[in-house]
This record gives structure tokens, C-alpha cells and sequence, in this order.
């Protein structure tokens, strides 16, 4: 087996064992599932327009595991409070994306979660960017990952106009259109952690 084959059959088991939630999950588990076996290219190229259209995404979020404060930045692009995170490149695995952003983005280290370790807890498929001429789906794979909230961190400016540690009592609060789609289902998801 090709070194590219063996990656692909490695994030069709990542995804085909994420535990779905509930039914939309479970939908996007079936969805990544499917068009992970009739493609071999689902890494983002920074050309125009974005190729392929469907890619890989590796999201994280960096919690605190004794208070369970999330961080969330304030991304310039897209104007929402997101997970830290980015396109999977070509020949990288989703978990080694994850840790590469985390440094890029955050300016430390990625642990993950003792529960998990570099397994995604959750998964979702999103079209975003409808409103351009080249919108994109991003088959997002959620990592969890433990850090210190009163530990520094060095975010990226050009990537997030600020960064912040939430409660999930207060993303709940907030305008869900502050964030991901996603967010108050990953929040459930999360709970099943203890996080």
C-alpha cells in the first residue's frame, strides 16, 4: 500500500470511528464516509478557485481541564468566534494538523485531551463561503486539547482580531450566530468528557 493510500485508509477509520451524538452527526459521518471512498484528493490547495471543492479541516478546541473555559477566537475572516484550526495539507494526518495550528495559530504546544488523545471527538460538514463565487465544503474534523487558561499564549494577529476563554454557560448566552453552526451540539458532545 502507497504511503498516500495508507493516509486515506487512516482518516476513513479517524471518521468511521467518531461515535455520532445524534442524527446530524451521524449523517456527516455517512457523508465524509462516502466521498472518503470515491476520492483520493481531499486536501485544500491555496490556489484559486479552492480545489478540490470538499476538503479536510482539522478544528480544535483548547480547553482547561479544571475549569472547562473554551477558547474561541475572534476570526478576521470570517467575522465569527471559531475553534482554532486550518486545512488539512496534502500528506499530513487531520491529528498532525491540529498540532501544527496550534502552534501557527496559538503559539504553543498541542496536548490532547488524556481522554481522547489525537482522535477527533466530532465531526461536521459545512458549505462556507456560499456568498462567494467559490464557495467550498470543509469536512471538519474536531479535536479536543488541554491547556491552562492562565498559561500564555501567543495567537496569530492575522489570523484572530483577539482570543478569549468562554464557559460553554456563556457561548450558550451569546448569539448563536456569533459562532460555528455547530458549536452548542459540539458543546453536548463535550459533556461527555466531564470537560
Amino acid at each position: 500500500m502507497s504511503p498516500e493510500d495508507r493516509l486515506l485508509t487512516d482518516i476513513s477509520i479517524m471518521v468511521d470511528s467518531i461515535e455520532p451524538m445524534d442524527a446530524v452527526e451521524s449523517g456527516h459521518i455517512a457523508d465524509a464516509s462516502a466521498w472518503l471512498c470515491v476520492t483520493e484528493d481531499v486536501f485544500r490547495r491555496t490556489t484559486a478557485p479552492t480545489e478540490p471543492a470538499k476538503h479536510l479541516v482539522s478544528y480544535f478546541l483548547l480547553v482547561d481541564p479544571v475549569t472547562g473555559h473554551i477558547l474561541l477566537g475572534d476570526h478576521r475572516k470570517s467575522g465569527l468566534w471559531l475553534p482554532s484550526g486550518g486545512h488539512v495539507e496534502p500528506d499530513e494526518n487531520p491529528a498532525d494538523t491540529a498540532r501544527r495550528e496550534c502552534v501557527e495559530e496559538l503559539g504553543v504546544e498541542a496536548r490532547f485531551h488524556p481522554d481522547l488523545g489525537p482522535r477527533p471527538l466530532f465531526i461536521t460538514v459545512n458549505t462556507t463561503r456560499s456568498d462567494r463565487p467559490d464557495p467550498h465544503t470543509d469536512v471538519s474534523l474536531w479535536f479536543v486539547l488541554a491547556h491552562d487558561r492562565q498559561d500564555p499564549l501567543e495567537p496569530d494577529e492575522r489570523e484572530y482580531a483577539g482570543v478569549r476563554w468562554w464557559t460553554p454557560a456563556e457561548i450558550r448566552a451569546a448569539d448563536p450566530g456569533l459562532f460555528d453552526p455547530h458549536m452548542g451540539r459540539m458543546l453536548d458532545k463535550l459533556k461527555t468528557l466531564g470537560a
